[in-house]
């Protein structure tokens, strides 16, 4: 069922997505990068047509030295069909991510906490606003290059 899944994702999403190989080679653990403009379209058709119904965590990654500097990472699991299933999406300093709140609603809290900490854009969502630090901190937290004595 994984090849299938693979497979239908390619065709339905030419271009669009990326099979990255099993992290720690576990099958389970399945990860598909995505463009930034297709996350949400592909998101739609993970929920509806593949019954990838529960957004377990969405959090952010810094990494300086690369062009585009965060990723996004979906944990997403089947509930019907006990398959979990990551996806990636790259984002550049001061490029927005399309938000997921439509698709999921716990992607609420997790993309403002993903915006709080390390300054990640979501374009669309519905309340993006600090949740964690007071709303006149400087600064992201989690980047890596976020002094270490603070403020």
């Amino acid at each position: 069922m994984a090849d299938d899944l693979e497979k239908r994702m390619l065709e339905k999403f030419p271009g669009a997505i990326e099979v990255l190989p099993p992290h720690r080679d576990l099958p389970s653990e399945r990860t598909f990068r995505v463009s930034t403009g297709r996350i949400v379209d592909v998101c739609n058709y993970l929920k509806n047509d593949e019954k990838f119904n529960f957004l377990s965590d969405l959090c952010g990654v810094h990494y300086p030295e690369k062009d585009k500097k965060f990723e996004v990472v979906y944990h997403i699991f089947s509930i019907d069909n006990k398959q979990r299933l990551r996806l990636k999406v790259a984002a550049g300093t001061g490029e927005k991510v399309p938000s997921v709140t439509g698709v999921w609603g716990t992607a609420d809290w997790h993309e403002r906490e993903c915006f709080d900490l390390l300054g990640i854009e979501f374009s669309g969502h519905p309340n993006l606003k600090r949740i964690l630090l007071p709303d006149d901190w400087e600064g992201h937290p989690l980047r890596k290059d976020y002094p270490l004595s603070g403020r």
